[in-house]
């Protein structure tokens, strides 16, 4: 056995030796292959068919910043192997590394070296194409420059990361995180925020990086907005929560906040308020939401005084003024502008978020939206008269998301075809603080830039793009004294390559200001918010289970109890749990129109008809136009109606079915109910003249045998026997086709009945 262990070592050890000979002598070959495209190189030749895909010629990168990936594209499919080519100024040496794929980082130590030979100065990247058989023969190549920055960015970066499409972050908001860190971190930098029962979006710092302030959907609030103090160890707490539907809170209307910013002195929040905007999931993963605001005016909240108040000169109702921007002395505010607009669609009139259908004219036909950006003094709160800005207003774009320069000397602002945020032409441009020339920043990428913030130092801006990935990675570009800036800096190694980074923001601290934060957020009502967006988008499990966890924290949710009792009767089938929360959700609170209804309905399925004539009834005095897709106006009085003919009260039946017929004169539905009810109170004519209508809108509504026994009847004593036979047979084919084996028996007979009349008559 010991002679037998002794072997199996040697044997070991000999496998070993074999496979270290072998590893010498690919990387001899593989050195003999790089010597030789050094050998063939030759500086002053053409080299041609590689395209740097990165870095841009002209990139400058911080001194901080980790190794970065160098990607290219070879058109000629021969090469297999590529040498890069390190050219420094001066007598440094060039150094030089092969590979086998396209692209290249360097080492950590070797990237270091690189910075330093390079700080100020260009360096020239080259790369060359060979064949593996031949490394002698150099087939393709390209070349860029870069430098190192003497200028740090010197500031952490907190930025939100989120899945994608944004449908399912809005579903399942526990999923987006935070991360906090700085751009020297190999990996990404720490995530400091997750697990959020509730949605978390637009966030801003004070000037000194102490104040954190960020929009939340808490509570039952979708305006809520907490504000709190930056430390190591936070806690987002209810006691530091405002919403913005505090202001004039008699309208008793629901606001959202859109884009929310602290004043430099975190004393000031500037917000839109009384917004409505489009609001649209869009199929692409990379632009997967449409979203601008259609109106909506600023609001300021006063931290010292605990107060709300609209901005006077962006408060004017005519306009929508949204997105703002401080000045770093906080004496101006820039925000956008535009006309405000009513859609021709008003089915969404009074709700903060407008539909798919009911944006038709932007999502399907392209209607544009155009911002201008507006400065406006702030005089302690008491505004002013707004100004265009020169160079981003009345060009014929869309102008959005200004920021000013840390000095104020300097204004970077976005430029789409139309709309704002989130456009795939989105392009920075930057302009003098107090307007001129707009200039097309150099660091553009080829898709999507935006989300935007300036390093303390007013040396660097980082922003968002889509031009590497669906999925927004972080930029940086340098920025110098005359406003000129540089080839983009990529960040990709900050994110997870399955989440979108946005809304960066550099924040004036150390990179360990921030380590985590906590919330005290997880109440009944942010599960009644994760199931309504599950129940929206028809996810009726994620929906119950959802709502069963708000009633766990809150046995007594009234809009959990209502939403699961519609969910298990009308989806799941389960009558008898569905019916207990409805009546739990009627018991609390017996006057909400649509608790009403919808326990109307599953007493009319339940035949229980006096009771479901009561509680619709009712449901439509309280909400006469209805209150949204699913109470929609016309649909609540064709059920009424329904429970009312079935009752044998066709006569209270008919001015229901002439109102709905005001809201829709086409629809088919309707016209063929009013038929029925006409005809069984003996008005042919007219019932003929609804039917015929019907038929007309939709052949579809022609289902019911009722109806055609009824229009014979009148038909026969008005002795018109021919068409009342017509209308007996067809009764007769619909009563036996749904099996109604008492009513063909009572139409056979009425069929006998016109046969010998119409024979007798002629």
């Amino acid at each position: 056995m010991r002679r037998q262990r002794v072997i199996g070592a040697t044997i070991a050890i000999a496998a070993f030796a074999i496979v270290g000979i072998v590893a010498t002598s690919l990387l001899q070959r593989q050195k003999l292959h790089a010597e030789d495209v050094v050998a063939a190189y030759r500086a002053d030749a053409k080299y041609e068919g590689i395209t740097i895909d990165y870095p841009g010629d002209g990139t400058l990168f911080p001194p901080e910043i980790v190794a970065p990936t160098f990607r290219w594209a070879d058109r000629n499919p021969r090469c297999t192997a590529w040498l890069v080519r390190i050219e420094f100024g001066g007598s440094r040496p060039a150094t030089y590394y092969l590979t086998r794929q396209p692209h290249w980082m360097p080492q950590p130590q070797d990237w270091q070296a690189m910075k330093q030979a390079s700080l100020e100065q260009p360096a020239h990247l080259v790369v060359l194409g060979v064949s593996a058989r031949d490394a002698s023969n150099i087939l393709t190549g390209a070349s860029v420059s870069f430098a190192t920055s003497k200028d740090e960015v010197g500031a952490p970066l907190f930025y939100r990361e989120v899945n994608l499409p944004f449908i399912d972050a809005v579903k399942d908001p526990s999923r987006i995180r935070w991360r906090f860190g700085s751009i020297s971190s190999p990996q990404p930098p720490p995530v400091v925020l997750e697990n959020l029962p509730v949605c978390g979006n637009c966030h801003s710092f004070s000037r000194d990086g102490s104040i954190l302030a960020m929009d939340v959907d808490y509570a039952n609030s979708k305006g809520s907005y907490v504000i709190t103090r930056v430390q190591p160890e936070m806690t987002l707490a209810t006691s530091d929560v405002i919403t913005w539907d505090s202001y004039r809170k008699e309208d008793g209307e629901q606001t959202f906040g859109l884009l929310s910013q602290i004043s430099p002195d975190g004393r000031y929040i500037v917000s839109t308020v009384k917004d409505k905007s489009v609001f649209v999931p869009q199929p692409n993963l990379a632009f997967s939401q449409l979203f601008f605001p259609l109106r909506g005016i600023l609001c300021l909240y006063d931290r010292q005084m605990g107060t709300f108040r609209a901005l006077p000169g962006a408060d004017n109702p005519e306009f929508v003024q949204s997105n703002p921007a401080w000045s770093p002395d906080g004496k101006y505010i820039v925000f956008a502008r535009a006309r405000a607009y009513d859609l021709k669609d008003t089915r969404g009139q009074g709700k903060i978020l407008l539909t798919r259908e009911e944006c038709k004219e932007f999502v399907e036909d392209g209607k544009p939206f155009l911002f201008d950006l507006y400065r406006l003094p702030f005089n302690d709160g008491q505004g002013g008269t707004p100004e265009p800005v020169a160079g981003a207003s009345n060009n014929g774009v869309s102008n959005f998301f200004a920021r000013y320069s840390p000095d104020g000397r300097w204004i970077v602002f976005c430029k789409a075809k139309s709309y704002m945020l989130l456009q795939p032409d989105s392009e920075l441009y930057i302009i003098p603080a107090q307007g001129g020339e707009a200039r097309r920043l150099r660091a553009n990428t080829r898709r999507m830039n935006s989300w935007h913030s300036w390093s303390p130092n007013g040396k660097w801006l980082v922003f968002s793009s889509k031009a590497y990935s669906d999925y927004t990675q972080l930029c940086l570009t340098h920025i110098d004294e005359n406003g000129e800036s540089t080839p983009v800096v990529l960040l990709d190694h900050l994110t997870s390559p399955d989440r979108a980074a946005n809304i960066p923001e550099f924040v004036n601290a150390q990179p360990t200001a921030i380590t985590k934060i906590h919330e005290q957020f997880l109440n009944d009502y942010s599960f009644v918010r994760a199931g309504n967006e599950f129940f929206n988008q028809g996810d009726a499990d994620n929906a119950i289970a959802e709502y069963s966890k708000a009633l766990e924290l809150n046995p007594n949710n009234i809009s959990a109890h209502h939403r699961l009792g519609f969910l298990l009767y009308q989806v799941k089938g389960q009558s008898a749990e569905g019916m207990t929360h409805l009546l739990t959700a009627y018991k609390l609170a017996a006057e909400d129109p649509r608790i009403q209804y919808d326990l109307g309905m599953a007493y009319l399925h339940q035949a229980k008809l006096e009771d479901a004539i009561r509680l619709l009834s009712e449901a439509i005095r309280r909400v006469p136009n209805g209150l949204d897709d699913q109470y929609d106006p016309v649909q609540m009085r064709l059920h009424l109606t329904q429970a009312l003919i079935a009752a044998g009260q066709s006569k209270q039946a008919e001015p229901l079915l002439m109102k709905a017929l005001r809201f829709n004169p086409n629809h088919p539905e309707v016209r063929y109910r009013l038929a029925l009810v006409l005809a069984d109170l003996g008005r042919t004519d007219e019932a003929l003249a609804h039917y015929t209508k019907a038929v007309g809108l939709d052949s579809r509504v022609d289902t019911s045998p009722v109806l055609h026994h009824l229009l014979a009847t009148g038909l026969l004593q008005s002795r018109k026997f021919r068409e009342a036979l017509q209308h007996e047979e067809k009764a007769l084919a619909m009563a036996r086709s749904q099996g109604n084996t008492e009513l063909v028996k009572t139409i056979e007979q009425q069929v006998a009945l016109c046969k010998r009349l119409l024979q007798a008559s002629n």
